[in-house]
């Protein structure tokens, strides 16, 4: 079995360096024919290091979360550029490809079936974390996406502030219009398209936490007149309305309900309508994730459940059969690598807090999430599209001038 292991892990590794040692074991060491970081691995337990080879995806990050698995040399970015540059090489060994994947595929598939239900309590297994939580590592107003870096010297609220405004303009708003907030979160963006552009808008989110936040700063603020939040799925919304956004919200609607999420979109929006959508997804169908053509297995366990990130044209097929026209596609290349990077030196300065409303298994979980996200877009691996989307064709005007006012 060792023969296997030591044949398995050199045939897999052809980047940079790995070393393993298990146990009381001597460490072996795989090194590959390019030049990349070197990390050292130890298992506590031959149990920890069999699960890691069978299925890495998942038992790297259980093993690490669970301190079965310890980084000896280099640290989790190594190990997250060690990891992508590598495993996906497993494709190519019959005994992964024909037995594992397969099996993982099958389960993707049934957990990404987002009906209502489902979605309720998937977003509930993130978003309906302690309130006080998210707001030790996020920016003022609470904006759990993409910010937007107009310099490298922005702050983190200079830049979420830049992306909500980039956001309103490709909107194109006037005053007194009706707009739709699909995965509104805590209510942030709602609130500022309300005052900074004298809109009516209706925010709805899944998470009860967010809602019951949502709803009280709106009250506090003096806003409720002009911003209403509801606990309600987007398939049963009702329109019609002037302007539909959606921010980080499409990466829960599951691959095989990109169609009926965007059908709704457009029995929502009245003909001279903007929809703009704001989304996570891969640059090609090769890096939707490490080794396939599912999401990585322990994101979907531990972090997002049935979440997925669609390819851009994924994306463009389900606009088309919708009946929508696209009008403008940005791609946010590594914006967010550096608002994950905010949220994680945020996190790290914050652990005494942490530490008093969660255990350490926790937090090495949420420092793997974090880590291996920013290194996601830090790679090229994911990036983030912007959509805009009209019925039609004269709805806004024939240069992008208005977008840079």
């Amino acid at each position: 079995m060792l023969k296997f292991a030591d044949n398995f892990l050199q045939a897999i590794i052809v980047y940079g360096t790995l070393s393993i040692s298990v146990q009381d074991d001597n460490a072996r060491s795989y090194k590959g024919k390019l030049e990349g970081p070197s990390v050292g691995l130890h298992f506590r337990t031959r149990k920890a290091f069999w699960r890691f080879l069978l299925n890495p995806e998942l038992a790297l990050g259980e093993g690490y979360m669970d301190g079965d698995i310890e980084i000896t040399e280099g640290d989790l970015k190594a190990l997250f550029e060690l990891s992508w540059k590598n495993f996906e090489n497993i494709q190519k060994g019959s005994i992964y490809k024909y037995t594992i994947q397969p099996f993982i595929r099958v389960q993707h598939l049934w957990r990404n079936y987002n009906f209502a239900k489902k979605s309720k309590r998937d977003v509930a297994h993130h978003y309906d974390l302690s309130d006080e939580f998210f707001s030790l590592f996020l920016d003022s107003d609470r904006q759990y996406s993409c910010a937007y870096f107009e310099s490298p010297q922005n702050s983190l609220e200079e830049a979420q502030h830049n992306k909500k405004l980039r956001l309103a303009k490709k909107l194109h708003l006037s005053p007194e219009q009706k707009v739709l907030d699909i995965g509104s979160g805590w209510g942030g963006l709602s609130r500022f398209l309300a005052n900074q552009f004298d809109v009516h808008v209706d925010g709805i989110t899944l998470s009860e936490k967010q809602y019951t936040y949502a709803t009280q700063k709106a009250k506090e603020a003096g806003d409720a007149n002009r911003v209403k939040f509801a606990l309600m799925d987007y398939r049963a919304v009702q329109g019609p309305y002037d302007r539909i956004v959606s921010v980080g919200m499409l990466e829960h609607v599951g691959e095989h309900f990109l169609p009926i999420f965007f059908q709704k979109i457009s029995s929502l929006l009245n003909e001279n309508g903007v929809a703009l959508i704001h989304t996570i997804g891969v640059p090609t169908s090769k890096n939707r994730n490490l080794m396939g053509n599912y999401n990585n297995p322990w994101i979907e366990k531990y972090i997002f459940p049935g979440g997925y990130l669609p390819s851009l044209p994924q994306l463009v097929q389900a606009v088309t059969k919708s009946g929508l026209m696209a009008t403008d596609i940005e791609i946010l290349r590594v914006h967010y690598a550096e608002t994950l990077n905010a949220w994680r030196q945020n996190f790290y300065a914050k652990l005494p807090e942490i530490r008093k409303m969660y255990d350490e298994r926790f937090i090495r979980m949420w420092d793997f999430y974090l880590t291996g996200s920013e290194m996601l877009f830090r790679t090229g691996r994911a990036v983030v599209y912007q959509i805009q989307l009209i019925k039609q064709l004269n709805t806004l005007p024939i240069t992008r001038h208005y977008m840079a006012r």
